[in-house]
């Protein structure tokens, strides 16, 4: 892979292009050598407009390395048996690898037993239970990693910095971000801290990171006097600020005051074209990943 960095600044977009086409060039080669197309299906419940543009980017991200891609759109109201159904046609088709259920689900499904539904060996996205339970656990090695996670672990190792032996505080204890990052970078030995909205004296916690990672959804919340200075900054959050100057009428920012912060930090990503890239090239690397292994080919 191509490390792509200027200056202080973590390009997301550059390392995923990178990523992507060296998987263009392997999906071609799966067709061609083994008539191999990796697939995968996406299931979206509902009319969530983020959620919708985030599949939309997905499918387009799909067709431009050469991975078939399936789209499966429920409304609002589907029961759980009707989703859940649905991923079990998607488990028994050969054309499927992969298979991703868009988070968050309408407040009346069961999300987890929706995820336990899924085949482990399609679990691209990562969030299957026992994927989960095999991150947490030491020793253990789940199938696939979630996207985002791992695509800040990318990140991370884009800069040269090494991961071992580091203070990671990870801000934000979500299951999407928080949580699963954390344990990767207990993985990679690291010592980490995962502060929430009961932490106390938090600046004085973020400002011992020589990794952070901000995932709280707060817009600029860290401060430049709150990094320790060389640290690696990975700024998870997509918050929208007015901006009466801009055509919208606002823009988008992360949880990091990237203008000030990037005068301290020793790398940082921006907000956006950081970590965003990243999650879609990680899941399309999944995908290929399953489609060798359930081809026998990994």
């Amino acid at each position: 892979m191509n490390k792509k960095t200027t200056g202080n600044l973590i390009d997301g977009k550059a390392i995923a292009n990178s990523i992507q086409d060296a998987l263009t060039v392997e999906v071609a080669a799966l067709k061609d050598e083994h008539d191999l197309i990796p697939g995968l299906a996406t299931v979206l419940v509902g009319e969530d407009p983020a959620s919708q543009m985030y599949v939309r980017m997905k499918h387009r991200r799909c067709e431009k390395v050469g991975i078939h891609s399936i789209g499966v759109e429920l409304p609002q109201d589907a029961t759980q048996d009707t989703v859940e159904a649905k991923v079990e046609e998607l488990n028994a088709d050969p054309a499927v690898h992969g298979i991703l259920v868009q988070l968050p689900l309408p407040d009346h499904l069961d999300e987890e037993a929706v995820l336990n539904t899924i085949r482990m060996e399609k679990d691209v996205d990562g969030f299957h239970p026992v994927n989960i339970g095999r991150l947490a656990m030491k020793g253990r090695t789940p199938l696939f990693a979630p996207c985002t996670p791992q695509g800040i672990i990318e990140l991370i190792d884009s800069t040269g910095v090494a991961i071992e032996g580091k203070e990671a505080v990870i801000l934000g204890r979500s299951n999407i971000v928080g949580l699963p990052v954390s344990m990767l970078l207990l993985k990679r030995n690291a010592t980490i801290t995962i502060c929430h909205s009961r932490t106390q004296d938090l600046p004085a916690v973020v400002r011992r990171a020589d990794i952070l990672v901000a995932a709280v959804g707060r817009a600029e919340m860290v401060k430049k006097d709150w990094v320790k200075p060389g640290a690696v900054v990975i700024d998870v959050g997509i918050n929208q600020v007015d901006d009466p100057s801009r055509k919208r009428g606002y823009r988008l920012v992360g949880d990091v005051d990237f203008d000030a912060v990037k005068e301290v930090a020793g790398w940082i990503t921006p907000v956006p074209g950081g970590v965003g890239p990243m999650t879609i090239a990680m899941l399309l690397s999944n995908t290929v990943t399953a489609a060798k292994q359930i081809s026998g080919l990994a």
